[in-house]
């Protein structure tokens, strides 16, 4: 290059040898631009970030591709005097995508929790789909856990190790069943889903569990249903009657199995959602006034018709 320059700068004069730096430079930049032109987005911010004091961003990460991940843009908050719990999560029809479900887990995670859902980041407005399994959410914890001591990750010493839950809709609330009864799962929350009475009638992927699984549940757990219109009402509604061992709380929102995920900022599944991650993963007493007491915040709305067990 450098000799090129030289044969131009004495056969063409001054001028056009600066011309000839300039036009190099130019196309030096654009040379150095293109691969970046065509790399896949590795983190956005959904909507404003969510609501919570710590807003959020949604992000895909080179050790974990077959995940997404949902935290705080801040991380430099978090490490020794505050941590992040781990919220794992499932996707409704056993989907490799939490595309429906962006705006409740980055509200979810605009409150200070480690959010990693099943499936690839998807593009803004992309519908992906594909076949996820119960598997991934221990995959995602064991990620966390082993992030969390790895002095190269930026999660190091800034995850809550001691709380962790696995959640879920539809499918993956079947997916939450199944995976909560790993011992280091400390609740569970199953969002427009219920075990169902005959395993196989359901849509295939879902897992084969029986009634027997809620039998291994161990933490407190959470439901939340679309009312009667929700295909899961008479499923999940039949879970918290068998349920008896466990401190278990159901709430019904008349909306349907399509839940409010896909409303601003999760809408109200978000809002109630939140505060039991709040109150089982941080200890919020404030939080727990929505499910505790007689009769209980929750049940004092008009949106919400609320059973509990084993909850003051």
């Amino acid at each position: 290059m450098i000799k090129r320059l030289e044969e131009f700068r004495h056969n063409s004069g001054k001028g056009k040898f600066i011309s000839y730096i300039l036009l190099a430079v130019i196309l030096g930049g654009l040379q150095l631009f293109r691969p970046a032109m065509g790399q896949e987005v590795k983190s956005r911010i959904v909507e404003d970030g969510g609501t919570g004091p710590y807003p959020a961003i949604m992000e895909m990460d080179a050790s974990l591709p077959t995940h997404t991940i949902f935290r705080p843009q801040e991380m430099a908050l978090f490490g020794e005097e505050e941590k992040l719990p781990i919220i794992a999560w499932g996707n409704g029809a056993c989907a490799n995508s939490p595309w429906e479900h962006v705006n409740f887990l980055s509200e979810v995670a605009s409150h200070g929790f480690l959010v990693i859902a099943i499936g690839p980041m998807p593009a803004e407005g992309e519908k992906k789909k594909g076949k996820s399994y119960s598997s991934q959410l221990i995959d995602a914890i064991d990620w966390a856990i082993t992030s969390n001591e790895d002095e190269d990750s930026p999660y190091y010493g800034k995850v809550d190790t001691s709380h962790i839950s696995v959640s879920g809709m539809s499918c993956g609330g079947l997916q939450t069943l199944e995976a909560a009864a790993d011992p280091r799962v400390t609740t569970a929350v199953v969002c427009n889903s219920g075990i169902l009475p005959h395993p196989g009638a359901g849509m295939l992927g879902m897992p084969q569990i029986k009634k027997e699984q809620l039998e291994k549940l161990h933490s407190p757990t959470l439901y939340l249903l679309g009312g009667e219109r929700d295909i899961a009402y008479h499923n999940g509604m039949d879970d918290f009657e068998r349920i008896d061992h466990v401190p278990v709380f159901v709430g019904n929102m008349d909306v349907g199995h399509a839940g409010t995920y896909a409303q601003p900022h999760g809408g109200e599944f978000a809002r109630v959602a939140t505060a039991w991650y709040l109150w089982q993963l941080k200890g919020d007493q404030e939080a727990a006034a929505l499910f505790q007491g007689k009769p209980s915040s929750l049940s004092q709305s008009p949106l919400w018709k609320v059973q509990k067990k084993k909850i003051p």
